[in-house]
């Protein structure tokens, strides 16, 4: 699935490659992770829309039976939420509706974002898509995708002899 990166913060990365609050002047890993990070859609958020896009992050992780995904959706409403399964294609989307200005109320400062997402995720062909749990629970979206019996891993024991293959030896 994904690259484990690990991430320390000891200084943000500047230009060239430089970190600022640390002793080092260039560190091609870190430059390379800020590079691989950007997010050319992110950077452009809010020009065309004039206000910030609502985009949720994604966890996605595999465990022994199961593939889950997590998802942060603050203030996203159960009713607000569609998800659905198109061949090996899980789809997520919904919106985060925008508080109305009531009577004389003037905001000072307005950095939340709302709005409508959609998020589609590739899955394997192990995933059992008959099966899927969702759960929204303190503005968390967990999906757990079970996965089919026959590809999840089995243990098989060695014998110790005695069996077929030792009397077809014989």
């Amino acid at each position: 699935m994904a690259n484990l990166i690990r991430r320390e913060n000891r200084g943000e990365v500047s230009r060239g490659g430089r970190t600022s609050g640390s002793d080092m002047f260039f560190d091609p890993f870190r430059m390379m992770d800020a590079v691989l990070r950007w997010d050319p859609f992110r950077a452009t958020e809010g020009l065309l829309s004039g206000g910030a896009v609502f985009m949720p992050t994604f966890d996605v992780k595999e465990t022994k039976d199961a593939y889950v995904v997590k998802a942060d959706l603050p203030g996203v409403k159960e009713d607000d939420l569609e998800i659905s399964v198109t061949g090996s294609v899980l789809a997520i989307s919904g919106q985060r509706a925008e508080e109305q200005v009531e009577g004389d109320e003037q905001y000072v400062a307005m950095e939340r974002s709302y709005g409508r997402f959609s998020r589609s995720l590739s899955l394997p062909d192990g995933a059992d898509l008959e099966h899927v749990k969702a759960d929204l629970k303190n503005g968390v979206l967990t999906l757990e995708i079970p996965k089919r019996p026959e590809v999840q891993p089995k243990k098989i024991t060695i014998g110790k002899g005695g069996g077929e293959a030792s009397k077809a030896r014989a």
